[in-house]
C-alpha cells in the first residue's frame, strides 16, 4: 500500500449538498486533489482550528486531545485507506508506551483530530486513482465553480474607513465567540484577515 502525503485546501459549501461541506484535500507532490463530503458539525471542528479560534468550552475533538495528552497518547498520522460505494474510511495511527495502534475513523473525525495533533494526513495511491481530481480536469470547470462557492458566500460591504470596519468586525468576532456562533466567527476572522492584508 503506497501512501500519498497530503493537505487540506479548504473547505466549501454548496447550496447542492444539504448543509454538508466538501473538504479538499491536496497531493503535496503530485497535481491532483481529493474532494470529501463531510458533516457541518465536522467542517466547523476543522476550520476551527485551521483559524485558530479557541471555544470557549472544548469541543468533542479537543476533548480528545486533552484526555490523550494527559495520557501521553500520540497520534502519529492519519490514513485514508479504503473507498466502498462512496464513502472513505479512514485509520488513525496512535502511539502509546511505545505500542502503536491503529483505530478506524470516519476521514472527517480523524482529519479533525490530526489538525489539533499536527499529524500528517495520507491518503492511499488507489484511492487518490479512483477518486482523485487531476488540476487539468478541473480547469474547464473552474469558473462556474468558483461561481457557485461566491453564491455561498455573503458579502461584506467595505466602508469609507478601514479602521472603523476593523473595530466593528473585531467586536462582532468577539461576541460570535462569546455566543458558540463558530461559523460567523470564522467568516468573521477571514474578513479580517482580507482587510488587514489589504491596508
Amino acid at each position: 500500500m503506497r501512501k500519498l502525503q497530503v493537505d487540506i485546501l479548504g473547505l466549501s459549501t454548496s447550496p447542492h449538498t444539504n448543509g454538508a461541506y466538501a473538504l479538499i484535500l491536496y497531493e503535496l507532490e503530485g497535481k491532483r486533489k481529493l474532494p470529501i463530503i463531510i458533516g457541518g458539525f465536522e467542517a466547523q471542528a476543522i476550520a476551527l482550528k485551521l483559524e485558530n479560534i479557541k471555544p470557549p468550552r472544548p469541543f468533542t475533538h479537543d476533548l480528545f486531545k486533552n484526555i490523550a495528552d494527559v495520557f501521553n497518547l500520540h497520534v502519529n498520522e492519519v490514513i485514508i485507506d479504503e473507498l466502498h460505494n462512496e464513502t472513505f474510511y479512514a485509520k488513525v495511527v496512535c502511539e502509546a508506551n511505545g505500542v502503536v495502534h491503529e483505530i478506524d475513523a470516519r476521514p472527517s473525525d480523524a482529519i479533525a483530530i490530526a489538525v489539533r495533533f499536527n499529524a500528517p494526513l495520507f491518503v492511499t495511491e488507489e484511492i487518490m486513482n479512483e477518486a482523485g481530481i487531476r488540476e487539468e480536469q478541473k480547469e474547464e470547470g473552474e469558473e462556474g465553480e468558483e461561481e457557485a462557492v461566491r453564491e455561498t458566500e455573503e458579502p461584506v460591504p467595505l466602508p469609507v474607513s478601514p479602521e472603523n470596519r476593523l473595530d466593528e468586525l473585531q467586536t462582532a468576532l468577539n461576541d460570535a465567540i462569546t455566543n458558540e456562533n463558530y461559523e460567523e466567527a470564522a467568516r468573521l476572522r477571514d474578513e479580517i484577515s482580507r482587510l488587514k492584508s489589504s491596508s
